[in-house]
């Protein structure tokens, strides 16, 4: 474990069917499996992946000074066709709204995948990942 890095604690109860709802700290989540009362544990995988790395790239962007205004994430995930229907490849497109120079994003798109999201570092290294951006006025 690093050093200051709090272990990730959980609780999830079965609801019946596919259901499980949780809890980790205070934060409550359900998931489904047929994503009715939730999101699919797949699914959540991969909000967790686009928002961990679309926090990472506001939170760069910002830290390097630039006026962020919007940012949009957009997430295809292909998975395998038997199982484990694993993640095999994953695109996401980012569209950012603000005075931001293209290859600031480009950076913090890399520093985001290479060294700061945890989520893309916890995924399987062999999963195709691109990353694409946009600058909207």
């Amino acid at each position: 474990m690093a050093s200051g890095t709090a272990p990730v604690e959980l609780e999830m109860d079965w609801q019946g069917e596919t259901r499980f709802s949780g809890r980790c700290g205070s934060v409550e989540m359900t998931l489904d499996g047929s994503a009715q009362a939730g999101p699919t544990p797949v699914q959540a995988a991969a909000f967790g992946l686009a928002g961990c790395m679309a926090i990472d790239v506001v939170h760069i962007l910002i830290k390097g000074r630039f006026e962020v205004k919007a940012l949009r994430v957009r997430l295809h995930g292909e998975r395998a066709p038997d199982d484990p229907k694993r993640y095999v490849k994953v695109d996401l497109h980012f569209t950012v709204r603000g005075d931001v120079p293209g290859e600031k994003v480009e950076r913090a798109l890399a520093l985001s995948r290479e060294e700061y999201c945890s989520v893309w570092q916890s995924f399987r290294q062999d999963i195709p990942l691109t990353t694409t951006y946009e600058a909207a006025s």
